[in-house]
């Protein structure tokens, strides 16, 4: 599991650091805002931590638009007690919010808490006929047999299967999968398409593209 801290405090992320590679957790830094999406963007955490107080950009800021391609769980950690705040980060789409000063044994538990709600929802999303997703190992399993997908494949697979039977925009895809400065990128979509499409085949599934406008997985 990886966690990306986002605070210009140093002395807040080397206790970060030090609480949750004690529990196994390998960790990611940024000390500001934009530094932070573009750790997000690359590195794929499983968690964030964010504070609100950043030295480029308002936090809440930084959450509207990591949440506008991006479901990670995102823990708010600030100085900044107001329920106002607290009301804005929670409308922008934060898990949880812990205000500093705070207890490292409390703040493993919250993030242990949120993964596991997160765990829950996306579980009971991942599954379209004999195709099923583990979203805390990223495997797939087809007629129970594992499919051997890259991390980049399994991630386009889940977004399909999340709305199997439907259309998934181009753009919706190129900003979940690659995030949002690869908009234009559409090869990228038909290059990873057409790996899935080999992995399938025998199956009663299929990805089916939809010239222009995105792709579909159906059955048969």
């Amino acid at each position: 599991m990886t966690a990306l801290i986002i605070d210009d405090e140093i002395q807040i992320r080397r206790l970060l650091r030090m609480a949750l590679e004690s529990k196994g957790w390998t960790v990611r830094e940024a000390e500001d805002g934009q530094h932070g999406l573009q750790e997000a963007v690359f590195h794929r955490p499983d968690v964030i931590l964010l504070d609100l107080g950043l030295p480029d950009m308002d936090g809440v800021d930084v959450l509207k638009r990591l949440r506008e391609w991006s479901p990670v769980p995102v823990l708010i950690l600030s100085v900044r007690d107001q329920e106002t705040v607290k009301l804005a980060a929670f409308d922008a789409g934060a898990d949880d919010y812990v205000t500093k000063p705070f207890s490292t044994a409390e703040l493993i538990a919250r993030l242990a808490a949120i993964q596991r709600r997160h765990g829950a929802n996306e579980a009971a999303n991942l599954q379209f006929g004999q195709l099923q997703l583990d979203p805390v190992h990223h495997e797939a399993t087809l007629d129970g047999s594992l499919l051997k997908l890259t991390p980049t494949e399994y991630a386009l697979l889940a977004q399909l299967v999340r709305h199997a039977g439907k259309v998934v925009t181009l753009k919706q895809l190129l900003r979940s999968v690659w995030g949002p400065q690869s908009e234009e990128q559409t090869h990228y979509l038909r290059v990873y398409a057409n790996h899935l499409r080999k992995k399938l085949e025998g199956s009663a599934l299929e990805i089916r593209n939809e010239p222009g406008i995105g792709y579909r997985l159906q059955e048969r």
